[in-house]
C-alpha cells in the first residue's frame, strides 16, 4: 500500500491545487482511480499571515507542529506543505516533527538540476523572496538565484495577498507576472520558479517568457513517487 500523505496547509487555493494534482496523477502510477490515502490540515490562514506582518518565525513553526502532530496522530507517513513562504521556518519545524517532511524548494532545485537549468528568477511573495529559503538549497546545487525589483515585488505580492489566495485571478495579474518574467530573462535567468503556490494558477509553460518551476504540482509529484516508494526517512 501506498504511504499515508499528510499535507500541512495553509492558503485554500495552493493547497487544493496540490491535492488535486496528487489525486489526478495518481492513477498514472497505481491504476484507474488510485491514489495514495491524503489528509490535510489547515489553521486559519489569519494565523499564518498575522505571524508572517510580525515577523514571528516561531510562530509560523508553531502552527505547522500544530498540524503536523495531527496529522501524525491519523496516520501521515510524512508530511509536505505547499506553501512556499512558510518554509521560511522549516528549520525550526522539522527538528521537533513527528514525521518526516518533502521540502518544497529542495524539490524545485532538483527538478531545476534535472532539466539543466543554471540561472532562475524567483517569484513569490515579498516574504519569500527576500528570505534564504530558495537560495539556500539552490546555491548547495550550483544554481544561481535572480529576484525582481524591489518595485516588482511589492506588486507581486499585492496580487498574490490581495488576489490570488482569495481565488480572483484577473488579465492584469497575468500581464503583470509576463512582465516580470521578461525582466528576469534580460537579467540571463533561463527558468522562473513559481515559487507562490497559486502562481501556477495564472501562469504556465504556455504563456511564461521562460520555461517555468511549478512548485506546487513539483511538491504533489514529488510526494506521490515517494508514498509509492514506500520512503519515510528524513
Amino acid at each position: 500500500m501506498p504511504l499515508h500523505i499528510g499535507i500541512v496547509g495553509c492558503s485554500a487555493e495552493g493547497a487544493s491545487l496540490c491535492y488535486r494534482t496528487m489525486c489526478s496523477e495518481g492513477p498514472r502510477l497505481l491504476g484507474p482511480h488510485a491514489h495514495p490515502e491524503v489528509s490535510m490540515h489547515t489553521p486559519s490562514f489569519a494565523g499564518y499571515v498575522d505571524c508572517l506582518d510580525r515577523g514571528d518565525l516561531r510562530g509560523v513553526a508553531d502552527l505547522m507542529l500544530e498540524s503536523a502532530r495531527k496529522l501524525a496522530s491519523i496516520g501521515a507517513a510524512f508530511l509536505i506543505c505547499p506553501d512556499n513562504t512558510i518554509h521560511s521556518a522549516f528549520s525550526l519545524v522539522e527538528p521537533n516533527s513527528p514525521c518526516p517532511w518533502l521540502h518544497i524548494a529542495a524539490v524545485v532545485a532538483d527538478e531545476a538540476v534535472s532539466r539543466g537549468f543554471r540561472r532562475v528568477g524567483l517569484t513569490g511573495t515579498r516574504w519569500l523572496v527576500e528570505s534564504s529559503v530558495y537560495p539556500e538549497l539552490f546555491t548547495s546545487r550550483g544554481l544561481e538565484i535572480v529576484r525582481p525589483s524591489e518595485a516588482e515585488r511589492r506588486e507581486l505580492h499585492r496580487i498574490i495577498m490581495s488576489e490570488l489566495v482569495a481565488g480572483v485571478f484577473l488579465p492584469g495579474a497575468v500581464t503583470f507576472l509576463q512582465g516580470v518574467i521578461q525582466q528576469l530573462a534580460s537579467h540571463g535567468c533561463d527558468s522562473v520558479a513559481l515559487a507562490c503556490t497559486e502562481l501556477p494558477l495564472i501562469i504556465n509553460d504556455q504563456n511564461s517568457p521562460l520555461p517555468t518551476l511549478d512548485s506546487t504540482r513539483l511538491l504533489a509529484r514529488a510526494a506521490l513517487r515517494r508514498a509509492v516508494q514506500g520512503e519515510t526517512t528524513r
